[in-house]
């Protein structure tokens, strides 16, 4: 049927309505109830506000703090397609100046090493030194991490419920930084301290506290730290580190022991005072003699400790440097001025933690709060900065 001419637009023709959308649902307007739209086409893959509301629900609530919460600057959940990294892992200068500064004590060992396998193995002496080299591997076994985790660090796998928040979490994390996170293990420390760790090859942890107290992003943001500890390499390098310095350390605590067992020994005796002078003259002597024709080997085995902390702590800024680049860097620091909060109320100082590369650490490094030379030596051996140091290095993330 034709229609007829507007009178108003007089030469043209009024068009007829469009037709209505295939499949329309009802669904009241917002302006006008007694009409009805019909739902946007929902994007391929995912869920609408429509179908929360046709089931009787609504979107999810992040809302507020706490476990399982959402700040709304938390949203860092990863959407589309996961594009992984070429390179998975890498080494950072951090973790190759601490492999080196390990250098005079893996020596030290394998000199031990050698010296004892060829007293055990007079012909075939070479295969212990060469069987101990080759035990480094065991950092990236598995089987010997998960005794790792159990026995040393005390670690348990999480429970259905646990895994059930930190799984989805790490997922995200992983995504936003091209990371493979099935690569990883997830673990569980039964702590009452804020804390989590890196180690060895595989393994990353929370503590309890961690996962009941902290929000999502909160969460999110420790997992990123310890991830940035495994992709730049510092986990297993401290790992291989403490256990090839393990068979000096041994015959050092044996000499120690034997040095207080004669001293005890010969001092016991009120005649014999005189002769534990003289001894220990002696070997004091000696000692000196030694340091001062190998004084580069002496100054290296003082200084490496001190130095091994300053480039611990500054492991530790990196990653956090690695979690902020991911977008977690407001969370980030939310931890540490919880962290800081908790050691004021304690009445302590301490060096912040998150994490303890390859042993956990449960707050840090406590520091007497008392002055003195105790509480100097105790920062410069500390393995973590303090929290004014770390929260300098994200305040550019911060203020993006």
């Amino acid at each position: 049927m034709a229609t007829s001419p507007d009178p108003a637009h007089v030469g043209r023709t009024s068009l007829p309505d469009p037709p209505v959308y295939p499949a329309a649902v009802a669904f009241p307007s917002p302006h006008c109830p007694n009409e009805t739209v019909s739902p946007p086409p929902p994007y391929p893959g995912s869920s609408t506000r429509y179908d929360a509301a046709r089931h009787g629900g609504g979107p999810e609530d992040h809302s507020g703090p706490g476990p399982g919460k959402r700040e709304p600057h938390e949203d860092f959940g990863h959407r589309g397609r996961v594009h992984l990294a070429k390179r998975q892992r890498s080494i950072d200068v951090t973790a190759m100046v601490q492999l080196l500064l390990q250098l005079p004590s893996f020596l030290a060992s394998l000199a031990i090493v050698a010296v004892l396998s060829q007293l055990l193995l007079p012909d075939m002496g070479w295969l212990g030194g060469l069987l101990w080299l080759a035990s480094g591997a065991m950092a990236f076994h598995r089987p010997t991490e998960r005794a790792l985790a159990r026995n040393l660090l005390n670690l348990r796998h999480p429970t259905p419920r646990e895994l059930s928040r930190l799984e989805p979490l790490w997922r995200a994390v992983t995504a936003r930084t091209g990371v493979e996170g099935r690569a990883y293990e997830l673990w569980i420390e039964d702590s009452d301290h804020l804390n989590a760790l890196a180690a060895a090859g595989h393994i990353v942890g929370v503590t309890r506290f961690s996962l009941e107290r902290l929000s999502d992003g909160q969460l999110a943001a420790v997992l990123a730290h310890e991830l940035g500890h495994h992709v730049r390499g510092h986990a297993w390098s401290s790992l291989l580190g403490q256990w090839y310095a393990v068979p000096g350390r041994l015959v050092w605590a044996v000499v120690r022991k034997l040095i207080r067992l004669v001293t005890v020994t010969v001092t016991g005796h009120g005649r014999m005072g005189f002769w534990a002078a003289v001894l220990l003259l002696v070997a004091g002597a000696a000692v000196l003699l030694v340091a001062l024709e190998y004084w580069f080997v002496a100054l290296t085995l003082v200084a490496a400790p001190y130095l091994l902390a300053a480039v611990t702590r500054r492991a530790e800024v990196r990653a956090d440097h690695h979690a902020a680049a991911a977008g977690f860097g407001p969370m980030l620091a939310e931890v540490l001025h919880m962290m800081q909060a908790a050691d004021r109320e304690s009445g302590s100082v301490t060096a912040s933690a998150l994490s303890g590369c390859g042993k956990t650490a449960a707050m840090g490094t406590r520091t007497p709060a008392r002055g003195g030379r105790e509480g100097l030596l105790g920062k410069l051996l500390s393995s973590h900065p303090d929290y004014h140091t770390r929260l300098h290095h994200l305040a550019p993330y911060l203020k993006r």
